[in-house]
């Protein structure tokens, strides 16, 4: 093979149909044998590799298929496995590890930099020794090698990042010495088997405090080179920013860089590339669904072919951020199909801007690129209604009309350790069923409706009985909380097929923002109107936030992500005003995705927060004193951000607390937050349920922090990926955990009342 040209570093693997989820989840339920399980995976996996071959990709990342997350899949290699999961084997331990066992907790989940997908926080115990163990990985890139030959490029997570990520009860510097030996061991393996070139991912480059690691990346690397194949050295999600001169002069053979995002091209400007270095440019923005635009391409080539001669491009990223083939998408209208790139379009698009890269001559065909988008804009005009009320927006249209402490004594009143849900209920069989047969035609619009109601009926009949304060509909409408208001609103499309991993066997369907987000009419209220029918006890109206709709969408490229989130705010804020008309007393605005948007280098966190805040704050903005704003974050590190979380100004935020502990807590406590706090008693993404005395303790610790009047009991999140045999007892020892805890109280207030 000639010079390569192409390459990719990653791609979607969970089945165009879906097929690992289905595998995963039969396996789970002893549905599915563990052959047949990991056959899955490998047809998964080899499609993937064939679509790229067949596209002419000149070097494909391999290895990168998990049956749950890659990250816990490199700590088991590596032997980073908590003392816990010891006793665990093969793919018990990588569901123990994922999932939890009586008895023994799961990993804490959070999310991978700023995607929404969610990866498995590896811990190092203070006697964790690591161990190699690659049969797996080693097994892969032999089939690959069969498939693709010299092609095959295996996708290895880089020590430092692995580090980076993981708990560590040991200095960082003691594991990565202790590591290298072994992932040079790999690397002769891999030298073994005729392996010309081996991608180490290490996204911890871009991390704000990088620099911070220089001696690490150092000490790793010169600890790797010359073991075995040539070392692509690959980062992404941004610029590299300050690291890019010692990376740069890192001994290895080929740098990875992500052009989509941050300012790596005016930092590669003022850098000297070393000569017979090959710079990877990631040009095609693997996390847009959007085509790529010709007349911004190709002058980078150009300008990217001047600074460093020995060039190939590639995606930014892994294309498992995107799914599989918009031409699936026959639904949608031609002119927005035509504009749209999932995975398998933007392989041509690569090999094609690969050819213009070699000097063929490309012009006819990027032409039609450039045709399809114009076609889109025509298609999809601005809305003048909506560029109007962005206009007029003041200072004051972001405020509540009373400060804190002054209306939340106009609010419900509730006993001590308030409890409540997060919002969604189990989304059984039957209620998927339900939808998809109103979705097919199959019954009639009343008839759905009817069976919604039942389900929110029999919902509100088991909180009240379990004896819960404030009280959710159950969301059995909802099949995602974007998607759901997506739908809603007018200015988002949504796709059949459009598949992509969140975690483990749990995928999304992101919409597609294409135009001016417009709210036609109500969303939530008739579900909210039937749930308060059948109690007398508080309701809460259930909305996603703006940041997180946009956020967990593909937006549109041609406006800034700040103005698509003040429309979908001004939508919002009209939901909360009607829902306050329908009898609402708390709304609950739910924004788990505000931190992953934080941007990786602290110098650019203002701004962004600046507006993400206000965006929440303008659709919260309207609602009365009396309503009590809750908003919900999960699965994310808080503590740079607890400054924008209090500039929020909602009155209560639940947050997840049953995997990471209660180092947010503490960060609240010492930040001096004053307003209430739902920490997750229960874990929900486990099938472990907490008995009462594991929640009345996790009750006690929240008192080392909070006060009790500050103090609200909850799960994690929502409990839509759990079962009813699992829910109504978890929420049962809950309740009875919070009972004994108000008696002991009470009773620790009578002696007090009698001397007096």
């Amino acid at each position: 093979m000639t010079q390569p040209l192409t390459q990719t570093i990653g791609y979607p693997r969970i089945g165009k149909a879906r097929e690992m989820k289905r595998a995963v989840e039969g396996y789970w339920k002893g549905k599915v044998e563990a052959d047949e399980l990991l056959a899955t995976m490998r047809q998964v996996e080899e499609a993937g590799w064939h679509a790229q071959l067949e596209a002419g990709v000149d070097r494909i990342g391999v290895g990168d298929a998990t049956l749950y997350d890659h990250v816990a899949d490199w700590a088991i290699r590596t032997g980073l496995v908590a003392g816990r999961f010891q006793p665990f084997q093969g793919l018990d331990r990588t569901f123990a590890m994922a999932r939890g066992a009586p008895d023994v907790p799961a990993l804490e989940l959070t999310k991978w930099f700023d995607t929404n997908y969610h990866y498995l926080v590896p811990e190092v115990d203070a006697d964790t020794t690591p161990t190699a163990d690659y049969a797996d990985f080693i097994e892969t890139v032999r089939r690959a090698q069969s498939l693709l030959g010299e092609r095959a490029v295996p996708i290895v997570l880089g020590p430092v990042t692995l580090l980076r990520l993981a708990r560590l009860e040991q200095p960082l510097e003691q594991v990565l010495d202790a590591m290298l030996p072994i992932y040079r061991d790999l690397l002769a393996e891999l030298n073994d088997l005729g392996v010309q070139e081996v991608q180490l991912h290490e996204p911890a480059l871009v991390l704000g405090d990088a620099t911070e690691h220089e001696a690490h990346y150092r000490r790793a690397y010169e600890a790797l080179a010359g073991a075995g194949p040539a070392i692509n050295l690959v980062t992404y999600f941004d610029d590299p920013g300050e690291t890019l001169p010692f990376v740069l002069d890192l001994p290895v053979e080929i740098v990875s860089l992500d052009f989509t995002r941050g300012r790596t091209l005016p930092a590669l400007r003022q850098a000297n590339w070393p000569a017979g270095k090959t710079l990877a440019a990631g040009i095609i923005d693997g996390r847009s669904v959007w085509q790529s635009r010709p007349s911004k391409l190709l002058p980078l080539i150009d300008e990217l072919r001047k600074l460093a001669p020995q060039l190939r491009i590639g995606p930014s990223s892994s294309l498992q951020f995107v799914p599989y083939e918009a031409a699936r998408e026959a639904h949608l209208p031609e002119e927005l199909r035509s504009a749209l790139a999932f995975a398998e379009e933007k392989l041509r698009e690569l090999v094609l801007f690969g050819r213009a890269l070699a000097g063929e001559d490309v012009n006819a065909e990027t032409q039609v690129l450039d045709e399809s988008w114009a076609r889109f804009r025509a298609f999809a005009p601005d809305e003048p209604e909506v560029q109007e009320k962005l206009d007029r927006l003041a200072e004051g249209d972001f405020e509540r009309a009373q400060p804190y402490r002054q209306r939340r004594g106009q609010q419900i009143s509730l006993p001590p350790f308030p409890t409540t849900t997060i919002g969604s209920f189990p989304q059984t069989t039957a209620v998927r069923k339900l939808r998809a047969s109103f979705k097919r035609g199959e019954i009639t619009e009343a008839e759905y409706q009817a069976g919604v109601d039942a389900w929110i009926g029999y919902t509100i009949g088991v909180q009240e009985g379990m004896g819960l304060d404030v009280l959710v509909h159950g969301e059995f409408e909802r099949s995602d909380m974007v998607e759901y208001f997506a739908e809603k609103l007018h200015g988002f499309a949504f796709t059949q097929d459009g598949w992509v991993q969140s975690y483990g066997s749990r995928y999304v369907r992101p919409p597609i923002i294409y135009a001016d987000v417009v709210r036609p009419g109500p969303m939530t209220v008739r579900e909210f109107q039937v749930a308060q029918s059948f109690t007398e006890k508080p309701v809460k109206g259930m909305l996603t936030g703006p940041v997180t709709i946009l956020n967990w969408s593909y937006p549109r490229i041609d406006i800034p992500r700040q103005e698509i989130a003040y429309q979908i705010a001004l939508a919002l804020q009209e939901e909360i005003v009607d829902l306050e008309a329908a009898g609402a007393l708390v709304v609950q605005v739910d924004e788990p995705a505000l931190r992953e948007g934080l941007p990786f280098k602290p110098d650019r966190w203002d701004e962004y927060l600046s507006w993400a805040v206000d965006a929440f704050r303008l659709a919260t903005a309207r609602a009365e004193p009396q309503t009590q704003v809750h908003t919900h974050m999960c699965y994310a590190e808080f503590g740079d951000v607890l400054g924008a979380i209090d500039r929020l100004n909602a009155d209560v935020i639940s947050i997840e607390n049953a995997r990471s502990g209660d180092e947010t807590l503490r960060e609240l406590a010492a930040y001096g937050y004053e307003r209430e706090v739902g920490p997750g008693v229960y874990d929900v993404h486990s099938p472990v349920v907490p008995d009462r005395e594991q929640v009345k303790a996790k009750l006690r610790t929240f008192l080392r922090h909070l006060e009790p009047g500050q103090v609200w009991v909850n799960p994690d999140c929502g409990l839509k990926t759990r079962g009813w045999g699992e829910v109504i007892p978890a929420l049962t020892h809950i309740t009875e955990a919070v009972n004994e805890l108000r008696r002991e109280l009470e009773a620790e207030k009578q002696p007090a009342a009698a001397t007096d």
